[in-house]
C-alpha cells in the first residue's frame, strides 16, 4: 500500500512559510546583509528574527530533500527520475528565470539604484538580460538542487542506499544516535570551505556552498531516509529541541547587529550546533506530531514549491513600497507580510493557470494534477 511521509511534507510546507517571514525581515534588515532594501534604525532587535532562521532552515531543506530522492528512486528508473528533475528544477531555473525572474531582477535593480548608473542608450534587451541576472533570488536554491540530483544518480552507483539502511538497523539505539550528530559534525568541518572576505564571484560561492549544501543533500538521502533513524529522533525530540534552544540563544547573543551571513558567523561553533540541533529536533517534532495530514496541509503540500519560486517578487515590491511611506513601524511589518502571503498565493494561483508560464515558471504540465503539481523537493510516495 503506498502511503507517504507527511511529517516531510508538512516539514516543507512549514519551512516554506518560515522563508516567506524572514525575506520581509531579511528586506528590512539593518545588519548589512548584502542585497537588503535597508533597515529604518541603526539598531533593530526584531533583525533577530533573520539571526534565528537563517542558521539552519535552508540546511534542513536539502536534508529533506535528499530524503525525497531516496523514496523518489524507489518507484522510478534512473531516466525517468532524470527526465523528471529536468522538467521540475532546471526548466524553472532557465526558462522560468527568463520568463520570469526580469521583475524581481528589476525590483531589486530599484532597490539598489542600479538604473541610474546604466547607459541611457543601453538597448532594451540588454537591461532585461541584467534584471534577469539579478532577478536568480531564491532560484539558487533549485540549481543547487538539480546539479546535485544528477551527481547522486552517480554516487548511488557506488554506495548503495539500501546496504547503509541494513547496516543501520544492525546499530544499537545508543551508536545510532550518533549518525545525525556525525552528520552535523561533518557540516560544521565543511562549512569552514566559506571565503572570508569574498569578491563578486566568491559570494556567489558562499551564496550556493554547494560542498556544503551538497553534504547535506547526502546525509538526507542515505541518514534520514531510513525509517529506524525517524522513530529515534521522535523519541529524542525534546531534549534536541532543548539543545537548540541553548545554542540558538548563544548564536543571537554573539551575533546581535552582525551580518548573519558572514563567513565568520555560519563557521562558528555556536552556529553550526545550533543548525545541527534545530534540524534535529524538528525533524524528531514533525515525525512525532504532524505524521498527518488535512485538505489545508495538502494545499501547502501541492504549492509551496510554487509560492516559494514566486514569494520574492511579491515581497521585494512590497517592502519597496511600504518603506518610503510614514507608517508606524508594526504596520509596515504587519502589511508587508499579509502581502507576501496573499500576494504569493494569488501569483501562483495565477500562473499556474497559464499553459506556457506555468510549465516555465513551475515545470508542471497540469495544473489540477496533484502529482504534478507538488513540490520536487517533497516526500514521495513510499
Amino acid at each position: 500500500m503506498n502511503s507517504r511521509h507527511y511529517f516531510i511534507d508538512n516539514l516543507r510546507w512549514v519551512i516554506v512559510v518560515l522563508v516567506l517571514i524572514y525575506h520581509v525581515f531579511y528586506n528590512f534588515n539593518a545588519q548589512g546583509v548584502f542585497g537588503a532594501i535597508g533597515g529604518f534604525r541603526e539598531h533593530q532587535w526584531w533583525d533577530t528574527v533573520c539571526t534565528v532562521l537563517y542558521p539552519w532552515f535552508m540546511t534542513l531543506m536539502f536534508v529533506l530533500a535528499g530524503a525525497s530522492c531516496r523514496y523518489a528512486l524507489k518507484s522510478r528508473t534512473a531516466r525517468e527520475f532524470f527526465r523528471e528533475r529536468t522538467r521540475k528544477l532546471l526548466v524553472p531555473s532557465t526558462l522560468g528565470l527568463l520568463v520570469f525572474g526580469g521583475a524581481l531582477g528589476a525590483l531589486n535593480i530599484t532597490a539598489g539604484g542600479g538604473w541610474d548608473a546604466m547607459p541611457a542608450d543601453m538597448p532594451f534587451v540588454a537591461k532585461y538580460l541584467i534584471a534577469v541576472v539579478s532577478g536568480t533570488g531564491p532560484l539558487w536554491f533549485i540549481q543547487d538542487l538539480y546539479v546535485f540530483s544528477l551527481l547522486l544518480l552517480v554516487v548511488r552507483k557506488v554506495l548503495d542506499a539500501d546496504r547503509v539502511e541494513a547496516w543501520l538497523d544492525k546499530m544499537s539505539d545508543t551508536k545510532l544516535t550518533y549518525v545525525p550528530r556525525s552528520l552535523f559534525l561533518l557540516l560544521c568541518l565543511v562549512a569552514q570551505t566559506q571565503i572570508d572576505e569574498p569578491g563578486a564571484l566568491d559570494g556567489l560561492l558562499n551564496l550556493y556552498r554547494p560542498i556544503y549544501y551538497f553534504t547535506a543533500f547526502l546525509g538526507g538521502y542515505y541518514l534520514f531516509a531510513c525509517e529506524r533513524l525517524h522513530s529515534l529522533l521522535a523519541d529524542e525530540c525534546r531534549g534536541n529541541l532543548l539543545c537548540a534552544v541553548c545554542w540558538g540563544v548563544l548564536f543571537c547573543v554573539q551575533f546581535y547587529s552582525k551580518d548573519y551571513t558572514s563567513p565568520a558567523a555560519l563557521q562558528s561553533l555556536s552556529c553550526m550546533l545550533y543548525c545541527g540541533y534545530a534540524s534535529m529536533s524538528l525533524f524528531g517534532l514533525f515525525k512525532r506530531r504532524f505524521d498527518s495530514t488535512t485538505p489545508f496541509a495538502q494545499y501547502m503540500t501541492r504549492s509551496s514549491f510554487g509560492l516559494y519560486i514566486v514569494h520574492m517578487s511579491v515581497c521585494t515590491g512590497s517592502c519597496l513600497l511600504l518603506k518610503g511611506t510614514e507608517l508606524p513601524l508594526w504596520l509596515i511589518y504587519s502589511l508587508a507580510l499579509i502581502a507576501t502571503f496573499a500576494g504569493s498565493v494569488v501569483l501562483w494561483e495565477v500562473l499556474r493557470r497559464i499553459p506556457f508560464v506555468r510549465w516555465c515558471v513551475f515545470g508542471i504540465k497540469d495544473p489540477l494534477s496533484p502529482s504534478d503539481s507538488s513540490p520536487s523537493m517533497g516526500s514521495e510516495a513510499k
